[in-house]
């Protein structure tokens, strides 16, 4: 029987606990956990520059007991090159995705992930805690 695979994305700056809780989810879903990791251009050209490197983020992924494996996205916003080279089942997206449009986000529609018999889940998103939020605490002192 084949082991079935998820795929999320990201970009994984400051790797903090909302991000292993986020993994943690994922891997209880599914063990095989697919990593795909926004370049350092993608970041800087659509989201505020990344504090850490490409390399350091891919490195912290790679040491998460809940992560399989780390694929870059280069594709920039065209994640779908990325997504059909994994060739996954299950994509998985933080539930604060649920008011936003992340098929716009990622550029496909609901007719590809059927096409390519791929489901797009919600995982609940850990409150509290983001990279946005540690950019805003550092900032304020």
């Amino acid at each position: 029987m084949n082991e079935k695979t998820l795929y999320t994305g990201g970009t994984f700056d400051l790797f903090h606990f909302g991000h292993v809780n986020f993994l943690k989810q994922c891997y209880k879903i599914c063990s095989n956990v697919v990593v795909g990791l926004n370049t350092d251009n993608f970041v800087s050209e659509y989201k505020s520059p990344s504090i850490m490197t490409y390399e350091e983020r891919e490195k912290s992924l790679k040491q998460c007991q809940y992560v399989s494996n780390v694929v870059p996205n280069t594709f920039g916003k065209d994640s779908k090159p990325t997504i059909l080279s994994v060739r996954p089942d299950i994509i998985a997206v933080g539930s604060d995705w649920c008011n936003k449009d992340y098929y716009k986000q990622m550029d496909f529609t609901a007719d590809w992930l059927n096409d390519n018999n791929i489901a797009l889940i919600y995982v609940p998103y850990t409150l509290g805690i983001s990279t946005s939020e540690i950019r805003r605490r550092l900032l304020n002192d």
